[in-house]
């Protein structure tokens, strides 16, 4: 069997403002209907043998995967948990030690959530070819034929040939300069670090034991000592917490006997930057790759991105604009590497940019802010049928709810109030309450806060059907 395991970690910052740390990349539908994470899980579902896939994600973002597979209607093999991001190894120790704890000791195939792939078929077919070497206690990982000499991507040296299209993996070299990267690419021995690799889940293990055994003792702690909640698997903190936090191309890769690389010419890219969205997208007859409500006169080789607002770009060339509710990005093409920078120092300002978006998504819908003052805000609140809110209540600020579509129960100290189009309630400072959406269609309805504070973190939660 083929356990596909999706990594879905990781924060994105190159591609901000549109990725923010609660909504990252992976969430993100940045070409077509489907979110890089369900592209890479729909992907699979050609594989012959798999599973479902196992998803390991931040725990702030597990509502979010869990309804984008509720979308797919993909019942996902396990969604783990991670209390804190501890790069790749602990996160593949993790699924090995779980699927072997079921009794099973399946291939895994590990996926970053984030990759475009052209060539389906090819990738199926390089996935069984991997299969059969896994079987045999080889460590796979997979390469892509360069076809420029790219700085932005590890690379890997391909050794002597082991089977019919596969090689000794020799050695990953880091991101290098032009000049070495040309070299790379002209040599033919040098292949990109695609981030996906293939092995027997005790293989990895027995591996890991050898060459990072903390890993596998913190990692084994966490399994042990973790717990079922609702549809999620949560790792125990603390014993997570005692591994070290490094990359299993780092902790294995690197230092195994039994490695074996496979070539890969599948249309692959990693969608990490700006730059790489540009290079996969659909062009116009002047270069640019257009998203959204765009207005261009005399504009070539540009990425220009619009979510809520008309964009419009005279006489430019090789830029990068994206347009959100609350920020706008413009960047050279050549210097969208260096976004993660302005992440970082919003991040130092404590600015909400860097961390959320105006519409922020919860497990029962989500909310966006209309209008922010000093002593008010307005919200638009979107609840999903059936869902409903925590119940709670506020020290410093009072609401006022107005439904403009939909149907609304709202409870008030004990007191439930049927809402209908058009109708009102008020909240008072301290009351006890909740929100419910007992209908079959979306409830959207503004909300006007009012009093001396009126941060998220003025939430007292006395029951919540979501555990938080």
């Amino acid at each position: 069997m083929i356990l596909p395991v999706i990594l879905a970690g990781g924060s994105g910052t190159r591609l901000w403002p549109l990725s923010r740390y609660q909504y990252p990349k992976q969430l993100l539908a940045l070409s077509g209907d489907n979110s890089l994470l369900q592209r890479t899980a729909l992907r699979l579902q050609g594989l012959e043998g798999a599973a479902s896939p196992l998803v390991v994600c931040n725990e702030k973002h597990r509502f979010f995967v869990a309804e984008q597979f509720l979308q797919m209607e993909i019942d996902p093999f396990s969604i783990v948990l991670e209390p804190v991001g501890k790069n790749t190894a602990p996160a593949v120790a993790a699924a090995a030690i779980k699927a072997l704890a079921l009794g099973e000791d399946p291939v895994l195939f590990v996926l970053p959530a984030d990759h475009h792939i052209q060539d389906a078929e090819g990738f199926l077919k390089s996935a069984k070819t991997g299969e059969a070497l896994a079987e045999q206690g080889r460590l796979i990982t997979f390469g892509v034929v360069p076809h420029a000499p790219e700085t932005g991507y590890g690379y890997i040296r391909k050794g002597e040939s082991f089977a019919e299209g596969a090689f000794i993996l020799d050695k990953f070299v880091e991101k290098p300069d032009l000049p070495t990267a040309e070299q790379y690419l002209a040599s033919g021995d040098y292949l990109w670090n695609s981030g996906m690799f293939m092995f027997k889940a005790s293989v990895v293990l027995e591996e890991l034991k050898k060459h990072a055994p903390e890993i596998v003792q913190a990692c084994k702690q966490a399994v042990e000592e973790g717990r079922e909640d609702l549809d999620f698997f949560r790792l125990d903190a603390k014993a997570f917490g005692q591994s070290p936090s490094i990359s299993i191309d780092y902790a294995v890769m690197e230092k195994t006997s039994q490695g074996v690389v496979l070539p890969l010419e599948i249309g692959w890219d990693d969608l990490g930057s700006w730059e790489s969205l540009w290079q996969t997208g659909e062009k116009d007859e002047n270069s640019n790759v257009l998203v959204g409500d765009v207005t261009t006169v005399d504009v070539t080789n540009s990425y220009l991105h619009a979510t809520k607002r008309m964009l419009a770009a005279v006489g430019v060339s090789d830029l990068v604009v994206v347009e959100t509710a609350d920020a706008i990005l413009v960047a050279n093409r050549d210097k969208v590497q260096n976004v993660k920078h302005i992440v970082e120092e919003l991040r130092k300002r404590q600015r909400e940019e860097a961390v959320s978006h105006r519409k922020v998504y919860r497990p029962w819908g989500s909310y966006e802010s209309i209008e922010v003052s000093n002593r008010f805000q307005v919200k638009l609140i979107t609840v999903k049928p059936g869902a409903k809110l925590s119940l709670q209540k506020h020290f410093h600020r009072a609401e006022h709810w107005v439904v403009v579509s939909g149907t609304a129960i709202a409870s008030r100290d004990g007191e439930e109030i049927t809402l209908h189009e058009d109708q009102s309630t008020y909240i008072p400072l301290g009351v006890v309450h909740r929100l419910e959406n007992p209908g079959k269609i979306p409830l959207e309805l503004i909300e006007v806060q009012s009093g001396a504070y009126l941060g998220e973190d003025d939430i007292v939660r006395l029951d919540d059907v979501y555990g938080r």
